[in-house]
């Protein structure tokens, strides 16, 4: 593909998307909204105040908007996204916002929105990871910065969707933390290739199960085991071709 970069670690480089964003007009990770709509309007309502992280070229926002979700910001840290999208947009959906933001410091006040939506973002910042049971404490510090920035912008009951390939096996080791106070429901979408809603509820309890998975992940933090799960690290591009 025009686009896959040399090696998957660019994937998390801002000059890469820049470069990118100048001459790709859209793309979409996981499907285009119509593949997911029907999940997240179970979630999401139409008067909502929603925050779209790493907005990308996607046409989701646009997607959105026109389906009666006014209000809407889009943040993405690429600032040749962030004007190429507001030029595009601007005239046909007035009252949606685009800003250059870095998803680690967001400049909202606390309990801004209704919803998060991010939609391969995350995916983006765990591309490096060679095991999928083991996140690197670079990337897990990184991920945590991210995931307490959205908590903190979640008004009471606001929630926070995340759209992704990743298990839950893999993804609830990273969300389900009571830090965050929030609750983690799994929802899947697809034929064939399967992909995943998380919704995360402010102010609700994480589940027993998921209780109990933190609490053991907690422990092997402290009593690290003995046995490495590794997969093969950049011989394929990441996400290469996913789509619906």
């Amino acid at each position: 593909m025009e686009y896959l970069p040399d090696r998957n670690s660019r994937y998390k480089d801002v000059d890469y998307w820049d470069e990118r964003y100048k001459t790709e007009h859209s793309f979409e990770w996981f499907g285009d909204f119509s593949k997911f709509q029907h999940l997240l309007q179970q979630h999401v309502m139409k008067d909502d105040a929603i925050l779209v992280l790493g907005c990308g070229n996607s046409s989701m926002s646009s997607d959105m908007y026109d389906a009666g979700y006014r209000s809407i910001t889009n943040i993405d840290y690429s600032s040749v996204c962030i004007d190429t999208m507001s030029a595009r947009h601007d005239a046909t959906c007035p009252g949606m916002t685009w800003h250059q933001m870095d998803a680690r410091q967001l400049s909202f006040t606390d309990a801004s929105y209704d919803v998060v939506l991010e939609k391969g973002t995350l995916d983006a910042m765990l591309v490096e990871e060679k095991d999928p049971w083991k996140v690197s404490s670079e990337t897990a510090c990184l991920i945590d910065q991210v995931l307490r920035e959205i908590s903190r912008v979640l008004k009471p009951g606001g929630r926070f969707l995340s759209v992704t390939f990743a298990q839950p096996h893999f993804r609830k080791r990273l969300y389900a933390r009571h830090d965050y106070g929030w609750s983690v429901c799994t929802r899947s979408y697809g034929d064939g290739f399967q992909y995943f809603l998380y919704v995360l509820t402010k102010g609700k309890e994480l589940s027993p199960e998921d209780a109990t998975l933190e609490r053991r992940l907690l422990e092997e933090a402290q009593d690290p085991p003995n046995e490495v799960r590794t997969q093969e690290a950049d011989t394929e591009a990441f996400l290469d071709c996913i789509d619906l």
